[in-house]
């Protein structure tokens, strides 16, 4: 079930029977129909194991389970909302910027050090995000929040991208990400920018940023 982008801070989904969807506790603006929205005391999908892994990994963000038949409208917090559509690849996004997502999708956790080794954890601490991330695998849509809205960079072999680790939302591919330095002389004597540290992400795949260094 597609989200729609009724503007820059809202998206809305259709309800079906026998289908539905996950969003953040109080993300629901309005709805038309019948729906029903339910605490989801496990946190998504794969049953109490699965809860328990993300709790332990800090990445239970408290949801809640949508069904019926009608539309609804989500929104959280004024922040800019970005529609990712996925086709059997993997989203890695931080728990706290998942708005909703398609019951299709396939939730779980994966370790920083996965990704980026030593220094895919040393980024974890950096920026804040700890060291495990939030996955969503699988055909169907989600939508995630950001500051100041979002664009979607390309990452290829021969490209890889270098962002700002508070500008980071999430990606999405076969991508391997590692915190750089960037200290040259002008850090040294004291006159840099304060940009020390950069996520480099090589591969193939997407990578969302958003245009601000807050996080949510």
């Amino acid at each position: 079930m597609p989200f729609t982008a009724l503007n820059s801070r809202m998206v809305q989904a259709t309800i079906a029977p026998g289908r539905r969807l996950f969003s953040q506790r109080g993300a629901m603006l309005a709805y038309r129909g019948e729906v029903t929205f339910t605490p989801n005391i496990q946190g998504g999908q794969g049953g109490l194991g699965s809860m328990i892994g993300r709790r332990v990994a800090g990445e239970a963000t408290p949801l809640m389970t949508v069904e019926g038949s009608g539309t609804v409208m989500f929104g959280h917090g004024g922040h800019h909302v970005h529609v990712v559509d996925l086709t059997g690849d993997t989203l890695y996004v931080e728990a706290d910027r998942l708005l909703a997502f398609d019951d299709s999708l396939a939730q779980g956790t994966m370790f920083m050090g996965a990704q980026g080794g030593v220094m895919g954890m040393v980024r974890g601490q950096v920026t804040g995000q700890g060291l495990f991330t939030t996955t969503l695998q699988g055909h169907g849509s989600a939508a995630v929040m950001a500051h100041g809205g979002v664009i979607e960079l390309p990452i290829t072999p021969q490209r890889p991208v270098h962002v700002d680790p508070q500008a980071y939302v999430a990606h999405r591919g076969d991508v391997r990400n590692r915190l750089s330095t960037a200290i040259g002389w002008r850090e040294m004597i004291g006159r840099g920018s304060g940009e020390a540290f950069q996520l480099e992400l090589s591969g193939q795949g997407t990578v969302f940023v958003q245009a601000s260094e807050e996080k949510l």
